[in-house]
């Protein structure tokens, strides 16, 4: 378990920091489904749940089976060969619709649900983040050319994708992680 510092020498200041210059990160593909609208919106009054909570429950719920396509653009079809041996990927996207409020907020109620504390953007898994980067573990369905088949993506239709890693669970540990309980409540609810 790592531990909480505090006043420690950081090995970076902020000038460090910005020395770098933009990074661009050009999309592969792009995904399509039938999600028109996302879940969880971040706006300047937080995160919110997009609609009744219920029914927004009930998609986190329904994506697990949900299939989604990620067509990625004709040059990259080479890289997909072998993906098939994976029964599952990693698809690396891009919150398109994260607005800029969004992407300033520095703390939420987690899922969008103001009964979870107020905790540091870093320590969620909320959509709205400094640099939108989003994951997803998927099941690999099938793959045509350029075109994977997949469910349990949560992404919304015209997703950027940004990567595609294969899900190697030997890769990631599995024993001794600890979450808080607000999260162990929110697996169990997703789990459902």
């Amino acid at each position: 378990m790592a531990e909480k510092k505090r006043n420690t020498p950081a090995y970076a200041d902020d000038s460090e920091v910005d020395n770098f210059e933009d990074i661009v990160i050009r999309p592969i593909g792009i995904v399509k489904n039938n999600v028109s609208k996302p879940p969880l919106i971040a706006g300047k009054d937080g995160l919110k749940i997009n609609g009744e909570y219920e029914e927004t429950m009930e998609k986190f719920h329904s994506v697990r089976e949900d299939i989604s396509e990620i067509i990625l653009k004709e040059e990259y079809a080479g890289l997909l060969e072998d993906i098939e041996q994976y029964s599952h990927i990693l698809i690396i996207y891009w919150g398109h619709e994260v607005t800029e409020d969004g992407r300033r907020l520095k703390k939420v109620h987690p899922m969008g649900v103001e009964t979870n504390p107020l905790t540091g953007l870093f320590c969620t898994c909320s959509p709205a983040r400094p640099n939108p980067v989003l994951t997803k573990v998927v099941r690999l369905l099938e793959v045509s050319g350029n075109v994977l088949k997949v469910s349990g993506l949560d992404a919304i239709d015209k997703s950027p994708v940004i990567d595609i890693k294969p899900y190697v669970i030997e890769f990631y540990p599995r024993d001794d992680v600890k979450i808080p309980d607000w999260m162990q409540v929110i697996v169990e609810n997703y789990e459902e």
